[in-house]
Parts: C-alpha cells; sequence; structure tokens
C-alpha cells in the first residue's frame, strides 16, 4: 500500500493500521517502518474479533505463500526479523465508506495474504464515483 500512497491520498482515503501489540512494540513499529498513517492499539483484539480475524495454523504461517513473499523481500534486500508479538494473530484489510459500510472485507489466511492494492482502489472508486484519470 505504501508504493502506492498518493492514489489513496488523491482519493482522499484515511489509512488507520490497527494492532494488538503493547504499546511499547507499537511505538517501536512506528519508529521502524516510518508508517505514515495513525496506529491504533487493540490490546483486547475486539475488533480482530469482530472482523473474524482469528488465530491462524501453523501451515498458514509456514506455508509457500509466507515463503515466496519472504524470499522476495529478502532479494529486494529487505532484513527479517524474528517477531516479538503474536505470531498467530491473523491480521486483515477492511475498506469502510464514508456511511460505515464495509466496502472490502479481507481476512489474511497468512501474513503473505494481502489483498491487490488495484482491488482496494477499484472499490473505492466504485463507492465514490471517482475514476482516475
Amino acid at each position: 500500500m505504501r508504493d502506492r500512497e498518493t492514489e489513496f491520498e488523491r482519493r482522499k482515503v484515511q489509512v488507520a493500521v490497527v494492532t494488538f501489540e503493547n504499546d511499547f512494540l507499537a511505538r517501536r513499529y512506528v519508529e521502524e517502518t516510518s508508517l505514515p498513517w495513525p496506529l491504533l492499539v487493540d490490546d483486547t483484539r475486539e475488533t480482530y474479533r469482530n472482523y473474524g480475524m482469528l488465530t491462524a495454523s501453523f501451515w498458514d504461517l509456514w506455508g509457500p505463500k509466507t515463503w515466496w513473499v519472504y524470499s522476495r523481500e529478502i532479494l529486494k534486500g529487505a532484513e527479517l526479523r524474528k517477531s516479538e508479538g503474536d505470531i498467530y494473530q491473523r491480521g486483515g484489510d477492511v475498506l469502510i465508506d464514508p456511511n460505515g459500510i464495509v466496502a472490502l472485507h479481507h481476512v489474511g489466511a497468512g501474513p503473505a495474504d494481502r489483498p491487490p492494492v488495484e482491488r482496494m482502489l477499484q472499490r473505492i472508486d466504485r463507492g465514490s464515483g471517482h475514476h482516475p484519470r
């Protein structure tokens, strides 16, 4: 999403990142990644449960898709580090329109499972009547 941040800005989309990590780990994540969006802490994981983002299986976390993504990141020069948090907590993406209607709800099967940014932008454009030039 970061690579296409200007496209979200042009559409006046407000992005927020939600984590369940404690305050220390959350702050460190923001610093290490230079996160451009607000980070919200859901330490009770109520938001995760409400959106069906429950516990991932071992295979979800360590299957071929995950290794493929990690391999691509390593080839790009990224430094992979051991997570200090709960690696079994599923993540996902939720797109909520200005009226509070969920336009996209994606529960990740594992760390490598994210919806394509193009799909999110199409949903935004469909809902707003915005057609990029």
